[in-house]
């Protein structure tokens, strides 16, 4: 159901970008501002993992408690082992990156070996797997992309509308000036949407791969609680959306814009799975 539900928010964040393309130029624009995002973001995608380290000062490792559990999973699984980073900071939080399966990045930060038991790490880091294993790297940077192009085409609308762009006769302003509003913040939710769907897939297919979801609903309340309370330090909100919990302070009108989604309706989902 997550999957389909994947693949109808990609089919609805293109449609966005094909209205505001017509809005703008027609099929022209929007292939224009789609080449030039993807342009950009392919950087982004190929080099994600060096810059995503890099941006959360992440060092490698090769040994200890977290290069161990994530070596149990890849055995037990037959998965190729990503590497293995640990980040500076005492709020418990992970993610994962890398533009495929063979290049593939896991880290943590220092504060998620204090609080979470071995079990419960071996849920965390199962979740970060799921994400790895089903190239969630790679759907993230194709919403980013379109995402990425409508934003292109809404700068591009608001100079046409200063400079005067479109003057012919099928010109509408209206349609125009709609697009320049709506179309970003459509495809901002869009895409918010599409990373929260792939959130419950990484919970379910993380339950899987270490073998109980109770590791992993146990270690989220505990993620969550302390992220609440004291949320990261010196977090780049551009990859805020790969943690496994927002490490970002937030709710009420917030919630609606957040890339996660509700924590009670992921621990209830993975209370209520039975693995066959």
């Amino acid at each position: 159901m997550n999957t389909l539900r994947t693949f109808i928010l990609m089919t609805l964040l293109t449609l966005v970008l094909v209205w505001a393309g017509g809005a703008m130029g027609g099929q022209s624009g929007a292939l224009i501002a789609l080449v030039m995002a993807g342009v950009m973001n392919l950087g982004s995608y190929w080099f994600s993992d060096k810059i995503v380290i890099k941006m959360n000062r992440g060092q490698p490792v090769e040994s200890g408690p977290l290069f161990e559990v994530v070596q149990e999973l890849c055995q037990r699984n037959n998965l190729p082992m990503p590497k293995v980073c640990i980040l500076p900071g005492n709020t418990p939080n992970a993610f994962a990156t890398g533009r495929n399966p063979e290049h593939a990045v896991v880290a943590a930060t220092e504060g998620i070996l204090q609080v979470l038991t071995r079990e419960e790490l071996l849920g965390v880091m199962a979740h970060e797997m799921s994400h790895v294993k089903n190239r969630d790297i790679l759907i993230g940077s194709i919403a980013a992309t379109i995402a990425g192009a409508v934003s292109y085409l809404s700068h591009m609308a608001q100079w046409a509308a200063i400079f005067g762009g479109r003057d012919d006769e099928d010109s509408n302003p209206f349609a125009l000036i709609a697009m320049m509003i709506i179309a970003p913040l459509a495809a901002m939710l869009v895409q918010m949407a599409i990373s929260r769907s792939r959130e419950y897939e990484a919970d379910r297919g993380g339950a899987q791969l270490c073998g109980n979801p109770y590791y992993l609903a146990s270690a989220l309340r505990k993620l969550e609680s302390a992220n609440t309370r004291a949320p990261m330090r010196r977090v780049n909100e551009a990859t805020a959306h790969m943690f496994i919990v927002s490490p970002l302070r937030g709710g009420g009108i917030k919630s609606l814009f957040s890339t996660h989604p509700p924590m009670d309706e992921r621990i209830r989902r993975l209370e209520a799975m039975t693995l066959g």
